[in-house]
């Protein structure tokens, strides 16, 4: 009986994943532990499951990068870059999801929790709705405002939630700041590679300083106005001296009549373009299109893909025909 268990205990250890495999040790020998008589040889088993999972607790942790949390995919975007191979970066909410109702799942509460520090841009939906019992549930992580040290646009109508614009990763100056806000949370979590984290950060900002030369080159010549069905490029529009025009009223779909002056008030601005995103309705913006005969063009301001997203908005503005 001894010699079977043991020949199981092997065969699962080196054919299993971590989880399945201690698991399933841990119940053939609690099994062969309760069934044999002898005394010694139940102390002797009892001994080395919990040597066993003590060891492959450690060989679990061991080689493993340290987490950061970030609330949404470009601000994962920023930290990997500046964190480099010092830590592994993981988003709250996941591409394709809206950061302004997301609820996260108890399995991201769970791995919060085990996190090193929880970046936030600071004034999304979810963000604010959750802060009281993330913090609660993970009272030994910090968490740090990204948002800290950037000109914030305050709305009226409180369009979102806190009455703050919360898009604030689509200015390409704001970026910058951002940049240096993780940058000294680096610093802080890891100093002993505070140089390593400050150079990374430096180079990240050339790489936006170059992005921004290359969306002024295509602004001159475009349309001043643009309509989005979310307003979520307020700190663009505002960077580059463009007007924004949303077809979302204070988070609802526009009346009849708000839909009608919407396509006067476009046509006026000589509106080129209108943005959508996957993540809302795009009928009402289609309606417009066809008034307008103008493109609607699918944008991702929750992309990963930070510098291509920005770089695709100034494009598509310059020439609103052009496929991306």
């Amino acid at each position: 009986m001894l010699c079977k268990c043991l020949t199981d205990i092997f065969l699962l250890y080196y054919s299993s994943s971590l989880v399945f495999r201690v698991l399933h040790i841990w119940a053939r020998m609690i099994i062969f532990a309760q069934e044999t008589k002898d005394q010694c040889m139940k102390t002797y088993l009892f001994l080395l499951i919990a040597l066993l999972l003590t060891a492959c607790g450690g060989s679990q942790q061991a080689g493993q990068k340290p987490v950061i949390t970030v609330s949404i995919e470009p601000l994962r975007y920023f930290a990997e870059a500046i964190a480099g191979d010092r830590f592994q970066v993981v988003s709250m909410v996941p591409e394709g999801s809206s950061p302004e109702t997301y609820d996260p799942t108890p399995r991201q509460m769970i791995d919060l929790s085990r996190s090193r520090a929880f970046l936030l841009a600071g004034y999304l939906g979810y963000e604010l709705a959750w802060a009281d019992k993330l913090q609660q549930n993970a009272k030994d992580v910090p968490f740090f405002n990204l948002s800290e040290g950037i000109d914030l646009i305050r709305e009226e109508g409180h369009a979102h939630a806190g009455g703050v614009e919360p898009h604030i990763w689509t200015s390409i100056a704001n970026a910058g700041i951002i940049a240096d806000n993780i940058s000294r949370v680096m610093c802080r979590l890891d100093p002993e590679h505070a140089e390593e984290y400050k150079a990374n950060a430096a180079g990240l900002k050339a790489k936006i300083t170059n992005l921004d030369k290359e969306i002024r080159a295509y602004l001159p010549d475009a349309p001043k106005a643009f309509l989005i069905y979310h307003p979520a490029l307020s700190y663009f529009a505002r960077e580059y001296g463009l007007t924004q025009i949303s077809i979302e009223e204070g988070g609802k779909e526009p009346s009849p009549a708000q839909l009608e002056a919407l396509i006067t008030r476009c046509r006026e601005m000589h509106v080129g373009v209108i943005f959508v995103q996957k993540e809302f309705d795009t009928r009402n913006a289609e309606v417009i299109a066809r008034e307008l005969h103008v493109p609607t063009v699918t944008i991702n301001p929750l992309s990963y893909q930070w510098e291509r997203e920005m770089r695709a908005v100034a494009r598509v503005l310059s020439n609103p025909n052009e496929k991306l």
